[in-house]
């Protein structure tokens, strides 16, 4: 049974993207089966993976709203190890629409229980919102993976974010769990990157992992090749970093 892991952060900006697209691909290049489902009505998953939504006849859009089962919206990418559920620019009206369907919460649940069990890890990327289709992905999740930026105001939102977590949790899904707070942008060089560190520790005692993530110009660069970094420059800092978070996830959950 795959382990389904929601990367979720309201706030925009942070890494949450290139957080599933690389730590995806990582774990695919470990030997890991990996699904990667892009919830967010901008796509960047979908095409920081090399496909153009545009072309994708079945995408999540009509998993959550017009019945199509997940097996049939699936894409294989390039990369090894590493399928695709892709995002589509019509589920920016899904919000709307999911409000007057019946059991709305669980519909991201229902649709990826029956190929659950073909990966061994299946990664959801949120939108920057709080809405029902995050609720969606918190409500199918086993854990959330909560990426923040070493900025000022790196923490503002996420009592919000924490809120919802417990909401979730209480209402619909009593097993959700944190898988862990990852720091992105991060320059060990600025005096602010190590206070917000110790702010963050002091948020999350025991859930920050040990792995940070560098701000690189590779990380920036691979998207507009539609590529994870790791098979655009494997020797940089960034695909090494996201490799040292992949081996971080998998010994955790031995």
């Amino acid at each position: 049974m795959g382990k389904i892991i929601a990367v979720a952060n309201q706030k925009g900006g942070v890494g949450k993207t290139t957080t599933a697209v690389n730590l995806a691909a990582a774990l695919g290049d470990k030997g890991k089966r990996v699904l990667l489902a892009d919830t967010d009505p901008q796509g960047n998953t979908t095409s920081g993976v090399g496909v153009d939504r545009r072309q994708c006849k079945i995408s999540v859009y009509e998993v959550l709203i017009g019945g199509a089962k997940a097996k049939d919206a699936l894409l294989k990418t390039e990369f090894k190890n590493l399928s695709l559920l892709p995002s589509h620019m019509d589920l920016a009206a899904a919000e709307i629409e999911l409000v007057n369907l019946e059991n709305r919460e669980t519909m991201l649940k229902n649709a990826l229980a029956p190929i659950r069990g073909d990966y061994d890890y299946i990664f959801i990327d949120c939108p920057p919102s709080l809405g029902l289709i995050t609720t969606n992905a918190l409500t199918a999740a086993d854990t959330i993976l909560i990426p923040i930026q070493c900025e000022y105001y790196a923490l503002e939102g996420l009592s919000q974010l924490m809120n919802t977590v417990r909401r979730v949790k209480r209402q619909y899904n009593d097993l959700l769990d944190i898988e862990g707070v990852l720091l992105t942008m991060y320059d060990g060089r600025l005096n602010l990157t190590q206070q917000v560190v110790e702010e963050v520790k002091k948020y999350f005692p025991r859930k920050v992992f040990k792995t940070v993530i560098p701000r690189t110009v590779r990380l920036s660069e691979a998207p507009g090749f539609g590529q994870p970094v790791l098979y655009y420059d494997r020797a940089s800092r960034g695909a090494q970093s996201y490799g040292e978070l992949a081996q971080e996830i998998l010994k955790n959950n031995r």
